[in-house]
């Protein structure tokens, strides 16, 4: 059955967890190697890889004499620094024996989230996988602060999956995949290999992130799962540190846990708009518009607007928000702050009276509105 999921992947994103390829010592050079030629393995039948890979503050923390994780954020910065530069090298070492190449491509959450920018970078990887060239991509830890971070690699992994169209995101960690209870604390715990849907349920079987390396956990994994399953693409855990992995998974045997791609899944631009663009404002809704845009799948007018809450110019991201602050959904707004207040709670044909011009007679429009979930809460407190 394994096979037959995967019979349809050409372009295939795996993402390195830190524990993967480092360990509280720095990292280990000959993990990073045994799972690079696995990936050569894939590029010689043919595969295209896009690599997101975890592990330069862990390379550079020891050159600082860092132990653990780096506390402050010019310490993880300068760790990024120099690790980064050692773990691309090793990297290039083990394709350019196997005679493949590759490139690094460092990002933010800004990089993902202008429009412009975001198609930039997505350019750039279509045209190295074109050129037979592997990405390299992280974040950008010597430059990103807390307002710019994408929080973990496994979301951006996520958003990297979406923005490259690839078939399939396999994330290798250092357990075998999601169980039903936590191995470490019961020896009864029996490892999920198919998961559906990334419900509630499924989510507190993720726990917390018990890594003194990396800066995600299991928790982390399942919502990037659940992303990518709403860009219409599956998601295999699995761990990274077993021999051929990469060799067996595609070999179809039943290893790690599989996460099914969402039965209705979003466009690339509704995805983009729902996790890569950062919202800026919020838009207060009365009970009428919130039914009409859920319900009934239509774009928001002023009339609907009670109240307004931030900054933000025309064409930024703003979340849709019921009378009591809870989010319902997220758009792209074609009016300003200023203008916005001016027309809110007002009907269509008043618009151009009251500013002298008019864009739309839509706030905004039903194809640049997603619905949205506690599936954006991270990012609800990041605000």
């Amino acid at each position: 059955m394994r096979k037959s999921l995967l019979a349809h992947v050409k372009r295939v994103v795996v993402k390195i967890g830190s524990g993967v390829i480092s360990n509280g010592d720095g990292l280990e050079s000959a993990r990073l190697s045994a799972v690079s030629t696995d990936i050569c393995r894939l590029l010689d039948q043919g595969l295209e890889v896009i690599l997101v890979s975890s592990g330069a503050v862990a390379a550079g923390k020891g050159q600082l004499g860092i132990t653990g994780r780096p506390q402050t954020i010019p310490q993880k910065q300068a760790a990024a620094a120099i690790g980064q530069t050692q773990i691309i090298r090793e990297y290039q070492e083990v394709f350019q024996a196997s005679k493949h190449n590759v490139a690094q491509v460092l990002l933010t959450r800004d990089d993902l989230s202008n429009r412009r920018r975001y198609l930039n970078a997505r350019n750039t990887v279509m045209t190295l996988l074109e050129y037979g060239i592997t990405p390299i991509v992280n974040e950008n830890d010597t430059v990103v602060v807390a307002e710019i971070r994408f929080g973990d690699n496994d979301n951006l992994s996520a958003l990297v999956t979406n923005l490259a169209d690839a078939d399939l995101l396999i994330i290798l960690s250092d357990v075998d995949g999601l169980y039903d209870s936590d191995p470490n604390e019961n020896s009864d715990a029996q490892l999920i290999p198919v998961v559906e849907e990334v419900t509630p349920e499924i989510e507190e079987m993720g726990g917390k992130a018990s890594s003194n390396i990396g800066t995600g956990g299991m928790s982390t994994k399942l919502k990037a799962a659940k992303r990518a399953a709403l860009s219409g693409v599956g998601t295999l855990i699995v761990n990274g540190r077993s021999e051929n992995i990469l060799g067996q998974v595609f070999a179809g045997d039943d290893v790690g846990t599989y996460f099914l791609p969402a039965h209705s899944r979003l466009t690339a631009r509704k995805h983009w708009i729902a996790f890569s663009k950062r919202p800026r404002g919020k838009l207060f809704i009365d009970t009428g518009a919130q039914n009409a845009v859920i319900n009934a799948g239509k774009s928001l007018l002023p009339a609907g607007i009670c109240g307004v809450d931030g900054g933000f110019e025309r064409g930024d991201a703003v979340r849709l928000c019921d009378r009591n602050g809870e989010e319902f959904a997220r758009g792209i707004i074609r009016y300003s702050l200023t203008e916005t207040l001016q027309i809110m709670g007002k009907q269509c044909d008043e618009i151009e009276s009251i500013l002298g011009y008019k864009y739309r007679d839509e706030i905004i429009c039903r194809d640049d509105l997603v619905l949205t979930t506690d599936e954006n809460e991270e990012e609800k407190e990041m605000d």
